[in-house]
């Protein structure tokens, strides 16, 4: 008998009240305020838009040190039908060892049975398995700086959103950007843009921390990915992270419902090697006016 997204999405929610009893304290698991009353919204009437997919982290310590683990989780409907995405992070490991710890994790919910609950495992396994990499991270931190690279690949991500306002999201873009190593730019305004290029995984870790929690409305519109022998930063097209402001057309009301000048845009684009990026963001062939 098939199982339907009204009885995963159930599951989804008996599995969070169970973790908010285990993490009580303030800080520990983090959930959007209107999560839960989204799904339960539609489990009363599923005649209605699926709500919004379940997105949580929560803040672990492990080992006598207690040293900070968390665990991010994204919960696709079907869950736990479908695997769930699961990421853990520290800022006490270094890249390399982050990566062994999450295939190990991957690995070890791999091997749980299909259809059972599996957060709660996830949980108690970081917990009990982070440590060995937590010791090592210093010594593999050495060993790390001491390899030649031969290559390195830089990874540019294109996001689009319908629209970039709020003072406290645009200070958390930047952040983000700036802690990453990211170069790149955001376009304040409606529609909203922004391009990030760096590491790979610092390109996916800013797209997991931007969008939590469950930022309607955006989407990666394109990925492109550059293998060099030298530096990564050889190949960047922006020198730092950029606040892009062009005037704008419409109204300036209390919505701030306005739309960007897009061939300014575009020229911006042009200058930095892109103009065809403008084709894949909003599904038309950029032009600028003939002078």
């Amino acid at each position: 008998m098939a199982v339907t997204v009204k009885e995963c999405l159930e599951l989804q929610l008996l599995e969070v009240e169970m973790l908010l009893s285990m993490f009580p304290k303030r800080g520990e698991l983090s959930l959007d305020e209107d999560a839960v009353p989204s799904m339960q919204r539609y489990l009363r009437n599923a005649d209605g838009a699926l709500p919004p997919q379940l997105e949580y982290r929560i803040a672990l310590d492990v080992g006598e040190a207690k040293v900070k683990v968390e665990l991010q989780v994204l919960l696709p409907h079907m869950y736990p039908q479908v695997a769930p995405q699961l990421f853990a992070r520290s800022d006490a490991l270094h890249r390399q060892q982050q990566l062994q710890l999450n295939t190990r994790l991957a690995s070890h919910i791999s091997s749980l049975d299909s259809g059972d609950l599996c957060v709660c495992e996830a949980v108690q396994w970081v917990k009990d398995n982070s440590l060995p990499f937590l010791d090592n991270s210093n010594t593999s931190s050495e060993c790390a700086s001491k390899e030649v690279r031969v290559k390195e690949m830089l990874h540019r991500m294109w996001i689009y959103s319908h629209h970039i306002y709020r003072q406290e999201l645009r200070k958390k873009i930047f952040d983000c950007a700036k802690k990453l190593n990211l170069t790149g730019f955001c376009l304040t305004g409606k529609p909203g843009v922004i391009c990030v290029e760096g590491l790979r995984e610092n390109c996916e870790e800013f797209w997991r921390d931007i969008r939590y929690p469950n930022w309607k409305h955006i989407s990666c519109k394109h990925v492109e990915n550059m293998e060099t022998e030298g530096s990564i930063d050889n190949l960047r097209l922006f020198h730092g992270f950029e606040d892009l402001q062009f005037q704008a057309h419409g109204d300036y009301g209390l919505r701030n419902d306005y739309h960007m000048d897009l061939g300014q845009f575009l020229e911006f684009l042009k200058q930095h090697q892109s103009g065809h990026i403008f084709q894949i963001l909003f599904g038309v062939e950029g032009k600028l006016p003939d002078n």
